[in-house]
């Protein structure tokens, strides 16, 4: 396995990218970890040691303040693009979903996700490192109401196949952790009890056995992945 060391984490808040960020602090990796809100990214940060700044992936500015922490490291060999957006909850069909609501699921959950991997790709080029996208059966399924969030995240399922063969020294993976009990998750679901839903951090060992094993760019299920024992 390749030496890694260095990640930079989106939404790393809560939810999945908190798990992720206190697992991978764990084993030692430096990590950048970026969200809109101050005090929860603050608490992940102390119990990781993390670089941390605050702010929207969405906004071209916040992602230059990004370009310029990742500039100053010596090496960069991970970039998880787990920021995401749900749009309106409860979920409209796609009848009611305004077109405005539709171009701001695209512009975080697509648009800036791009954005992350231009402005990381010589440091993970230079790193031969991995970028993982964070997708989700929607991208894949035709459930109603998910019509927003699923079609950003099938474009996020395209993007990543097509950066992936346009960047053959990466590893350039999209990982559909599932169903997970995270605030999102109940959004989608107002008034429900989501309580039978994994925990995020049941997730991470399938996420580490990506990017350990490093398998050729692509689409991956975490359920499909078993952890190295």
């Amino acid at each position: 396995m390749p030496e890694t060391t260095t990640a930079l984490i989106t939404g790393a808040s809560a939810g999945f990218g908190r798990a992720l960020a206190l697992a991978l602090a764990e084993r030692g990796w430096d990590l950048i970890l970026t969200a809109r809100h101050l005090e929860p990214l603050i608490r992940v940060r102390d119990a990781t040691g993390a670089i941390a700044v605050a702010g929207d992936v969405a906004d071209p500015q916040h992602r230059d303040r990004l370009a310029r922490v990742v500039g100053e490291l010596d090496r960069l060999d991970l970039v998880v693009n787990n920021a995401s957006a749900l749009g309106p909850s409860p979920m409209p069909a796609l009848a009611d979903l305004a077109p405005a609501e539709l171009g701001d699921l695209l512009t975080t959950n697509v648009v800036a996700a791009l954005a992350i991997l231009q402005l990381t790709r010589s440091a993970l080029l230079a790193a031969h490192g991995i970028a993982v996208n964070i997708s989700s059966d929607a991208a894949l399924g035709a459930y109603p109401g998910w019509g927003g969030y699923g079609c950003s995240k099938a474009a996020l399922d395209q993007l990543t196949a097509i950066f992936g063969v346009e960047n053959p020294d990466l590893r350039v993976y999209s990982f559909d952790p599932g169903d997970m009990r995270t605030a999102m998750h109940q959004a989608a679901f107002p008034g429900e009890d989501i309580s039978d839903r994994p925990e995020p951090e049941t997730v991470v060992p399938a996420f580490r056995h990506l990017i350990d094993s490093r398998p050729p760019s692509g689409r991956y299920l975490a359920a499909d992945l078993t952890p190295a024992r």
